[in-house]
């Protein structure tokens, strides 16, 4: 009992420790107090760079995506508010995801014939659902390319290793500049305009209704993959597929959420 109430007192005191440290950098923006606080979320770093580096080729180093990573954290420190009631552990993981993702955007490491692939998929995709007014089935995806449904899963796990950055491909184009946005962006400090609340509301319920329209096992890997935390190889044993076909999955959810997005920011230009 006691040795339980030890540990509830110095969650306590570090959670304390943590407010004082945000609330004397934020008075001071003293380079020592950030610092401190950089080695106090550093972990965040590590997790998303591995979540990420999950389903990238083995030529890409976790060093070099958690080297990304703090950037993005670094960034997170310099623009959150403490007083706008967002925890910061959310805030941070979407701007060390994107720092990662435009570090891999930039080195472009996804080989050209693989994004011709990707791109073939994704336009048949489109004309199917279409036509069909449903997402297409994968033997119907298949069909329509002319090829065989087990080279059309070996396609999807192509796209799941260059879909870490399909989701955010989505959003591009919406910025008034024509800068590149993400779902994360909707938790960034522009401004507290009935206006940006009113976009950003719209884009969450967007994306909530493209989530829902997906078959149960698309819906379910997401919901597993992007919330609860979980890696493919988790979510395969939950789903008693392989690892591969819960890859499978994952990219063909993220191919409709794509389409559905794109769709969206096109009707609404």
């Amino acid at each position: 009992m006691e040795t339980h109430i030890q540990e509830d007192k110095d969650q306590v005191d570090t959670k304390i420790d943590v407010n004082k440290m945000w609330h004397a950098y934020k008075l001071t923006a003293d380079r020592q107090i950030r610092d401190k606080i950089i080695i106090q979320y550093s972990p965040l770093v590590k997790f998303v760079a591995s979540r990420v580096g999950a389903g990238l080729p083995k030529s890409v180093e976790l060093a070099d995506l958690i080297s990304y990573g703090m950037f993005g954290l670094i960034d997170a420190i310099e623009k959150f508010e403490p007083d706008r009631g967002i925890k910061f552990e959310t805030y941070a993981m979407t701007r060390i995801r994107g720092a990662i993702i435009d570090e891999l955007r930039a080195i472009d490491w996804v080989p050209r014939s693989v994004r011709t692939r990707i791109k073939e998929v994704d336009e048949t995709y489109s004309k199917l659902e279409s036509n069909l007014g449903r997402p297409p089935s994968d033997i119907e995806i298949a069909v329509e390319l002319g090829i065989s449904e087990n080279d059309l899963h070996s396609i999807f796990r192509r796209i799941s290793a260059a879909g870490v950055i399909a989701l955010d491909d989505a959003f591009y184009g919406r910025g008034d500049r024509g800068e590149q946005l993400t779902v994360g962006d909707t938790l960034s400090d522009g401004g507290d305009s009935p206006g940006t609340h009113l976009e950003d509301a719209e884009t969450r319920k967007l994306l909530s209704d493209a989530v829902d329209k997906l078959p149960d096992r698309e819906r379910m890997v997401l919901s597993l993959y992007y919330f609860e935390g979980l890696n493919l190889s988790q979510i395969g044993e939950i789903l008693g597929v392989t690892e591969s076909r819960a890859c499978q999955i994952h990219a063909k959810a993220v191919l409709g959420l794509r389409h559905a997005m794109s769709a969206f920011w096109r009707d609404d230009s």
